[in-house]
């Protein structure tokens, strides 16, 4: 270790602050990656302790207890045994929930006992205050023998006091231990005894789980372990309980001389008041539902101010530049390559920042972890749990980061399941492809006088979603033959007032990665399309040249010749060409060319159909669709008989299709990188394209 630099491992149970302290004391000098051979997310961060001391932090997975259970759990326990070896810690950060110490103290416990130098960063102090527990600070620091700060990272309290105490900490890095919780050394006299023999640098405690897990250690004499366990009758169930039952006597004692609290009959949180409310059986689900109605009500009325203003600016200046500049290929690009383009991407930043908005309120309020709760029940029916909600949930943002989440599942077959079916929740990217198909073939009028028809649509659209993948999950429970046990335990947080500032940074941070990743894809995409649209084989050229003879010999005609001319010019070019190949197999759902090139762009990223329509309409409008906004145009779009190609059954089917079709190149990828086979992202992308299909078959044929 450089002199230097100190590595500092964070560590705590779930929901005790952890993510909070991290991002206070490295603040934006952090980065994500991950643990090798494992897909657990590795935050790591820098934070400046004093001159001359800088510290690399790691924000290990958050656990109960050193039995780990699930992946990250294992990740957060070969750290503090200290066999990882692309994680090292020199010291650990220790947070423990004021609010619920018996529970954090017997981890804090554990840790202790591995001999490795630790600080206690004492967390919800305000909440502790709130239930009438008082806490004696300095007489808990006497009790457990190591150094106690009280922190609330949320509001910056308590930060320069642990700075100071891990600095003087880590200039004592090789102080004798502390003395133990408990005596490990009691539980497997002998066992112990043998494999100290062999590591003698270890503490008693580490030895028990030598002798526990060395099948899961990279060490060298693991098959000696194996030998004195047998010798020794080392019996892993007996060992763990007697254990836990020492420490939770040592804690009542700790707690009984340094903790006050109140009679737990006295008094009545405010959570638990709102809890039997939230979490009744029949209101529960009625809030539930009225919450997910108001979030989808309020993301399409309230975007649509600033929707419309970004449009109309566009078309304008679309317009004036098409009529400012001369007529060449350089200010076609410009205006229906680069413009249309940038149009497609800035005009749904509105509703990504409020449906983002809104779900980190749901997040920030402790309501989210409720959902969960609440449906587990129904879940289970489907062959899922309640934890698999919050994925599904967070997939209505985006399907990549949501199964990703979806390692907090322990059950392998309820998270492969997870992992299929969150793809057909509607995510932010499938969210202007409805705006624009809900605007032209849903009428704007009011249901009952208060409820926007086109909110229901849309609701009805995710709603639609939802009930799909409960029915997939349902049928691939029966296929998917992995025997293990299921538990459901979820640590309810308490009900607090959202962070602001958070909400404001999360919504800003997923417009700019909107605008900049996705953004990429649609204005390459765009230029694509643009040169595919604009340049053609012969047909078009001779096609060009007919139409610019009929307008010399009728100029009377010339406005007609000329539309009927750019939409030749677009059919022979190389799109249309492309379009025309995959016509038949998508005309019986209601869709022409046009819609055939748009969804094979979308299987680059959903979100490029607009900008594709965008491209499209206005290569075919020419100058004249400069001064129309794209809705307009698609509205005015005709097939050959005449007949609108954007009808109620068309729209509808449209929808439907892109409710339910995996069209996603980044979602394949990572549930490749989930699942480490390329056997899921195949049937996945068959049974949704499949799924698509049919659904919208039938919407067409029913409809039309």
């Amino acid at each position: 270790m450089n002199k230097n630099t100190l590595h500092i491992a964070l560590v705590g149970n779930p929901n005790s602050g952890k993510s909070s302290l991290f991002n206070a004391l490295t603040g934006l000098n952090q980065k994500v990656g991950n643990f090798p051979g494992v897909t657990v997310d590795k935050k790591t961060g820098v934070s400046q302790l004093a001159p001359g001391l800088s510290v690399n932090i790691v924000d290990l997975p958050g656990t109960y207890s050193l039995y780990p259970k699930r992946a990250d759990e294992w990740v957060t326990y070969k750290v503090l045994l200290n066999q990882d070896p692309s994680v090292r810690a020199d010291m650990v950060v220790l947070l423990v929930d004021a609010s619920n110490l018996k529970r954090n103290l017997l981890f804090c416990s554990q840790i202790i006992d591995l001999k490795i130098p630790v600080v206690i960063a004492l967390t919800m102090m305000d909440l502790a205050a709130q239930k009438g527990i008082v806490i004696d600070v300095d007489g808990l620091e006497r009790e457990l023998g190591i150094p106690v700060v009280a922190v609330n990272p949320r509001k910056n309290k308590g930060i320069p006091q642990l700075k100071k105490t891990v600095e003087l900490r880590a200039r004592q890095l090789n102080l004798a231990p502390p003395r133990a919780f408990i005596d490990n050394h009691m539980l497997a006299a002998g066992a112990i005894h043998d494999v100290k023999q062999l590591f003698p640098e270890i503490s008693d405690y580490t030895a028990i789980h030598y002798l526990i897990n060395h099948e899961h250690f990279d060490l060298p004499e693991g098959h000696l372990i194996e030998t004195i366990e047998t010798t020794h009758a080392f019996n892993h169930t007996r060992i763990q309980a007697d254990e836990i039952l020492q420490r939770y006597g040592r804690i009542k004692q700790i707690m009984q001389h340094t903790v006050s609290e109140p009679d737990p009959l006295q008094k009545t949180l405010f959570t638990e008041r709102l809890d039997k409310l939230f979490l009744d059986r029949t209101w529960g689900y009625i809030i539930l539902l009225a919450v997910l109605f108001l979030l989808f009500q309020s993301v399409f009325w309230i975007a649509q101010f600033p929707m419309d203003a970004i449009d109309w600016t566009f078309s304008r200046l679309g317009g004036w530049l098409g009529h400012a500049l001369p007529e060449s290929w350089w200010s076609d690009l410009l205006v229906n390559g680069l413009l249309a383009g940038l149009s497609g991407i800035m005009v749904f930043v509105p509703q990504i920042m409020i449906l983002f908005g809104l779900i980190t309120v749901l997040e920030d309020t402790g309501y989210m972890a409720r959902i969960s709760f609440l449906t587990d029940k129904l879940m289970r029916k489907v062959g899922l749990n309640g934890k698999s909600v919050m994925p599904m949930i967070s997939g209505f943002a985006c399907a990549v980061p949501a199964i990703m989440s979806a390692r907090n599942i322990e059950n392998r077959k309820e998270r492969l399941l997870t992992i299929l079916i969150t793809p057909l929740m509607s995510c932010s990217a499938r969210l202007p492809v409805y705006t624009i198909l809900i605007a032209l073939v849903i009428p704007r009028k009011e249901v009952l006088g208060i409820f926007s028809l086109q909110g229901l649509v849309m609701m009805g659209l995710y709603m639609l979603g939802l009930v799909m993948a409960m029915i997939v999950s349902y049928v691939a429970k029966w296929f998917i033959k992995l025997k293990e046990k299921s538990f459901f335990i979820l640590e309810l947080p308490v009900y607090r007032a959202p962070r602001w500032n958070n909400v404001l940074v999360t919504m800003i941070n997923k417009a700019r990665i909107f605008v900049v990743d996705a953004g990429k894809v649609i204005m390459v995409i765009s230029l694509i399309l643009w040169a595919l649209s604009s340049f053609g084989p012969g047909r078009r050229s001779e096609e060009t040249a007919r139409y610019d003879r009929q307008i010399q010999l009728h100029p009377d005609q010339a406005a007609s010749l000329q539309k009927e001319k750019q939409a030749a010019r677009l059919e022979y070019s190389y799109a249309g060409r492309l379009g025309k190949v995959v016509e038949p197999i998508i005309k019986p759902l209601g869709y022409d060319w046009k819609i055939g090139i748009a969804i094979i762009t979308s299987f680059a990223a959903r979100e490029v159909f607009v900008g594709t329509m965008a491209t499209l309409y206005s290569v075919e409008g020419g100058k004249d669709a400069d001064q129309q906004t794209l809705r307009q145009r698609m509205m005015s779009a005709r097939r050959e008989d005449g007949t609108p190609v954007y009808t109620v059954a068309s729209g509808v089917s449209l929808m439907i299709f892109y409710v339910l079709a995996m069209q996603c190149m980044s979602t394949l990828a990572v549930v490749r990188r989930e699942t480490r086979s390329w056997k899921w992202p195949a049937i996945q992308l068959a049974y949704m394209t499949g799924l698509a299909y049919v659904m919208s078959l039938i919407a067409y044929q029913l409809l039309k």
